[in-house]
């Protein structure tokens, strides 16, 4: 498979066992059996981008989870340094370290170019706008997480596959809360589509 591969509409979900703050490994598919599963990755613990993302998707959280959705936020960090952000920014959400990006890579995540993650106008706007209005400034990314890893973010249902594939643009494109909860023209998340998937 192309290293630059997308998952797609309706595709099955990646099933892997990542850690929760604690070390204890998690399934992914025991979440998404539960509840329709957003499943958020972040780039790095200094990225402002990521930090807003967070921030707003803690924002949402009563209202994801009041319709019906389970928020996990992924990181490639050790489970201490995952634990101590959430416990930081994120206290009401589930947070799991995927340490060697198997997850990242198999939802199709890997290093952006200097465009995706410096370059871009969009990252410098996003990058005075946040400093300015929310005092969070660039940070050197911890030890062990990498500046040039995309994010993304995957809407999954109760059958396991992907409902939304969110694929950045560059690291100062994340999805709006109600794109998560309502897709593109209001569809219902819970309810499996009846077809093959789409190529």
């Amino acid at each position: 498979m192309s290293k630059n591969f997308h998952l797609k509409f309706n595709d099955p979900a990646p099933d892997l066992a990542l850690l929760d703050g604690s070390g204890k490994p998690i399934q992914l598919s025991s979440l998404w059996k539960k509840k329709v599963l957003i499943l958020a990755f972040t780039r790095h613990f200094g990225c402002p981008q990521c930090k807003e993302m967070v921030d707003q998707l803690i924002d949402a959280h009563q209202t994801l989870t009041e319709a019906g959705l389970l928020l996990a936020i992924v990181s490639h960090a050790s489970p201490e340094s995952a634990k101590d952000f959430c416990d930081q920014r994120a206290p009401d959400a589930l947070c799991l370290a995927d340490t060697d990006r198997a997850a990242y890579k198999a939802y199709g995540l890997f290093q952006g170019n200097f465009w995706q993650t410096i370059l871009s106008p969009n990252i410098w706007k996003s990058n005075r706008r946040l400093a300015r209005q929310k005092g969070i400034k660039p940070e050197v990314p911890p030890a062990g997480q990498d500046a040039y890893q995309m994010s993304g973010t995957f809407v999954i249902g109760t059958d396991g596959r992907i409902r939304l594939p969110y694929y950045y643009e560059d690291i100062a494109d994340h999805p709006p809360v109600d794109l998560l909860l309502h897709g593109i023209m209001g569809v219902d998340w819970k309810k499996p589509f009846n077809s093959k998937p789409l190529v």
